[in-house]
């Protein structure tokens, strides 16, 4: 630790803090546009400028030099740091006038209005006037895709942007060309940027100068109400803020949550919120001779009734889709449990995860923030950069801190950092756990290694074998132990951990997703939600979802419910973190959310579920799953269960594995309803078939 005084008040830092972090230690406000705390240290922007005693005779760049610089006084008094002196107050106003030179002032129509780092520092430590009055630079707007919009003429060069793109994004697409006064923040060749995390450049910059696209002109920040929520595009469950404006969700913010996303995004979760008020289901429809038709609530549930009720119990099924809250599937498990029913799951993708082999077979056990512990990592079967794209950062991030090795079994791909590729199938799996691959000694010799199981190594018919042989590498490489299990599972489905955990996997003599999908399985499906599933000709088909895409295509009765921004929700993460979804908005016209809907019709099919609220439907769901009621924590998995898996055995397919993925923007009904995600999508395939040629 250093000692140091700020403004009066001692202080102890590490080592190797920065003045500027020190300086907020001890809890003074030091002003700044280049220097944030997840990039390197630009420093080029000098407003964090402090006065040093027995420094230089000249304000300090608080950022960019480091508290052990710092000399002593002359009889070892620790060194004096002042925030507010006359010299340092000047020096400020100074450096907020250069800024202001050519800056255009259009704050009335500037998008960043209301949460601008320029309008603020400019009110706090700026002047009234300018002694300024040439002409002001003028710059051309760059494009950089359909995501981020630039107004060049208002950027500081502060390079947050360039940084972010280069260091955490891992796609430098960005960069400046010219020097001084001719400086430009460009994309070089002015084509659209690919990284999936790019929107995060928008709340980076501290100007105006790169603004959200989709929202231009939409709204004013005062205008909106703001509302801490969870998003559910992937399995990470990244902390967002949901701002709406009455019931239209006007953006989608990213929150600081340091343990899953630190302060990070993917696009699809930014951007995807045009698709929350498109193709909505807003009333219920009943098919007739061919086409639906729209239809009250009663009349609804009397058909459903009628079908049910002519049904064996083993004729009926439930499939849960990857957007359901925990609320509306322990409703569906209380209600077909009670009719009799043995036929329901969640894994549509046919993924081969069972509850009853343990939590931690299903678990991303090291956790999210745990990847910055880990000294090798295998990537079995999966794409991180399109299935998670935030938790691929991380992994950058610690690749990037070095002495990390990266291998990769599965389809090839560029995932921003150096990974070895060791094969395609599950051939190269066998050789890893047999040790005949160079890469299992390193797995081996790392002190926490990491084995990555993606989703689309779990949705294979020998899915059950490939766990299998992962959770026996795992231990023949020492993975999991008492302090550290580097077994994980990433999903790619949000809801898939919540249905793990209660149990929605078929009964004693029950049906999987992709049995009852088949031709003449059942009489009467209920689809919660899922539409990644092709339910057979034949079936009576209730479907709940909210968008009108490949379910309720396929439906004879359409229940309209609610988007994940339209109930308040449990979900728990790839990693076993429970966390909460806030409503932000209502849901349109008559529908409701779905616990509700499934509590009338229990009622409509003899079959009363217990519960006339969310508040006692959330006390039984806690009194049957306890560790529901734990937000934001985890109930960690049991190495044991690991230990049990990795002697299943099993004999593993020679198909190569496949990701889940294949298109990152188009992966559930909101993002397929959404016309930037089209655009995107469109654009990316555009950019591979140039590629390609």
């Amino acid at each position: 630790m250093t000692k140091l005084i700020v403004d009066g008040a001692e202080v102890d830092v590490p080592a190797d803090y920065t003045i500027l972090q020190a300086c907020e230690a001890a809890g003074a406000e030091i002003p700044r546009f280049c220097y944030h705390e997840r990039l390197s240290i630009a420093g080029n922007c000098r407003m964090c400028l402090v006065e040093v005693k027995g420094g230089p005779p000249k304000p300090v760049a608080s950022c960019a030099m480091g508290v052990r610089d710092l000399r002593p006084g002359p009889n070892g008094e620790p060194p004096v740091v002042m925030t507010r002196s006359p010299m340092v107050k000047k020096a400020r106003e100074g450096v907020m006038e250069f800024l202001l030179i050519n800056h255009p002032l259009d704050c009335p129509i500037c998008d960043q209005g209301g949460e601008c780092d320029l309008q603020d520092q400019s009110m706090a430590y700026g002047v009234s006037g300018s002694r300024f009055h040439e002409n002001k630079r003028a710059v051309e707007d760059k494009y950089i895709g359909p995501l981020v919009k630039t107004q060049m003429n208002r950027c500081i060069h502060c390079t947050r942007c360039v940084r972010f793109v280069a260091e955490v994004a891992g796609s430098p697409e960005i960069g400046a060309i010219g020097r001084g006064e001719d400086m430009e923040i460009t994309t070089y060749l002015e084509s659209a940027m690919s990284s999936e995390l790019q929107g995060n450049v928008i709340d980076l910059c501290p100007v105006g100068a790169l603004t959200s696209r989709p929202y231009a002109f939409k709204a004013r920040p005062w205008e909106l109400s703001k509302t801490e929520s969870i998003d559910v595009m992937d399995a990470l469950g990244s902390a967002i803020r949901v701002d709406a404006r009455g019931r239209e969700v006007m953006r989608i913010l990213p929150r600081m949550n340091d343990e899953v996303n630190e302060e990070w995004i993917s696009d699809k979760t930014r951007f995807v919120w045009d698709g929350l008020g498109a193709q909505r289901l807003d009333r219920p429809y009943i098919r007739e001779n061919g086409r639906l038709r729209p239809a009250s609530w009663p009349e609804a549930f009397a058909a459903i009734a009628a079908r049910v009720k002519a049904a064996p119990p083993e004729r009926v099924g439930a499939i849960v889709g990857d957007l359901a809250a925990a609320e509306e599937m322990f409703a569906l498990k209380d209600l077909l449990g009670r009719l009799g029913v043995a036929n329901l799951d969640a894994r549509q993708d046919g993924a081969a995860l069972d509850p009853a082999a343990g939590r931690a077979s299903y678990l991303f056990n090291a956790t999210i923030a745990g990847i910055e512990q880990a000294d090798a990592i295998l990537l079995i079967g999966t794409n991180p950069r399109h299935e998670a794209p935030v938790l691929n950062a991380r992994i950058r991030k610690r690749w990037r801190a070095g002495a990390l090795r990266v291998g990769l079994v599965g389809e090839r791909a560029d995932l921003t950092y150096g990974a070895e590729h060791i094969g395609a199938g599950s051939d190269s799996l066998t050789e890893l756990v047999e040790g005949k691959h160079s890469f299992a000694k390193v797995l081996a010799d790392a002190e926490r290694p990491m084995i990555v199981l993606g989703a689309g190594a779990l949705a294979r018919l020998d899915g059950a074998a490939v766990v299998a042989a992962a959770a026996k590498l795992a231990q023949g490489v020492g993975a999991f132990g008492d302090v550290w299990n580097g077994f994980c599972v990433l999903h790619a489905a949000a809801s898939r951990v919540g249905a793990l955990d209660l149990g929605l996997v078929p009964g004693e003599g029950g049906m999987t997703a992709g049995t009852m999908a088949e031709p003449g399985a059942l009489d009467v499906a209920f689809l919660l939600g899922a539409d990644e599933i092709d339910v057979a000709p034949g079936a009576f088909v209730v479907y709940v979802g909210t968008h009108g895409d490949r379910g309720a295509h396929r439906a004879d009765v359409i229940l309209p419910g609610a988007a994940y921004t339209e109930k308040s929700g449990l979900y728990v993460n790839t990693e076993g973190r429970v966390q909460m979804a806030n409503r932000a908005s209502f849901p349109p016209g008559e529908a409701r959310e779905d616990w509700a809907i499934l509590r009338a019709l229990s009622e409509a099919l003899g079959a009363r579920l217990p519960y006339d609220s969310l508040a006692q439907l959330r006390a039984a769901l806690f009194a049957a799953h306890p560790h529901f009621a734990a937000l934001d924590e985890i109930a960690p998995g049991s190495a044991a269960d690991l230990e049990a898996l990795a002697g299943q055995g099993g004999s593993l397919a020679a198909a190569p594995f496949r990701n889940a993925v294949a298109d990152f923007y188009l992966t559930n009904p909101i993002a397929r309803a959404s016309a930037v995600m089209a655009e995107m999508s469109a654009l990316r395939l555009g950019m591979h078939a140039e590629a390609a040629e």
